[in-house]
């Protein structure tokens, strides 16, 4: 059971649903830094609406964030277009094949091998696949250097397309969520995000303890943090 509604903090506003959660959980979306409240659903909206403005300057300072970001042009996934894997920029060069489709990654070119009459949809969908399967190929590799030195046990990892994050963990059930956009980023940034998932199995949240635990095993971690949200993000509507 979900219970939508909405609170005007001043100019702001800020979606609240309230459903069957323990906690408050306070997001704020890009593009535009539009705010979205969860509540439990016995929270009453005068209580939610304190809270919120409790949090007035940390939501604006994510907004000026998001506002500011560089965002990559719209991609149509024609020859010569830039797309990037690892941090490194490439080429793209559509290939037609009668055969099964697949993705080259050569010297300065990214080569995207399609049966005659596959349009851009399909390209996407092809490249997106093959992101994902990048990922998938590398991750354990981090979860056997990681897992142990932080004394964790993660059950399952997970590779998707997220509007909205880098990563997630649900430290219930112990599984780890991936962007799939992390392939296009430099290798460092998909570790400290590894990493960073794999410390929310001993602290679910960002408080003090947890950035004292991230420094700890990974030192320089603000700095890949800082690095990766400076990046350009993907140009599209952005959903809840």
């Amino acid at each position: 059971m979900q219970v939508r509604d909405g609170i005007e903090l001043g100019e702001l506003h800020a979606d609240v649903v309230r459903k069957d959660i323990k906690h408050v959980h306070l997001s704020v979306y890009p593009p535009d830094g539009r705010v979205r409240i969860s509540a439990p659903l016995n929270m009453a909206l005068d209580t939610i609406r304190i809270y919120a403005i409790a949090k007035l300057g940390w939501i604006k300072s994510q907004q000026r964030k998001l506002r500011s970001q560089e965002r990559e042009t719209v991609r149509d996934y024609w020859d010569k277009e830039s797309h990037y894997v690892w941090g490194k920029r490439y080429l793209l060069r559509n290939v037609q094949v009668d055969a099964a489709p697949t993705v080259k990654l050569k010297h300065s070119t990214l080569e995207l091998h399609t049966r005659p009459g596959s349009d851009a949809a399909k390209r996407h969908e092809l490249l997106e696949a093959w992101y994902r399967e990048q990922i998938r190929a590398v991750v354990p590799a981090l979860l056997e250097k990681w897992a142990p030195l932080l004394g964790v046990t993660p059950k399952r990892f997970h590779v998707q397309r997220m509007k909205t994050k880098w990563g997630s963990c649900n430290p219930a059930s112990g599984h780890i969520r991936l962007n799939t956009d992390l392939a296009r980023k430099p290798s460092v940034c998909l570790e400290y995000i590894v990493v960073h998932e794999l410390m929310h199995l001993i602290e679910p949240t960002h408080n003090a303890r947890f950035q004292s635990l991230m420094d700890d095993a990974m030192p320089h971690w603000r700095q890949i943090k800082h690095e990766l949200n400076q990046l350009p993000v993907r140009h599209e509507d952005w959903e809840y």
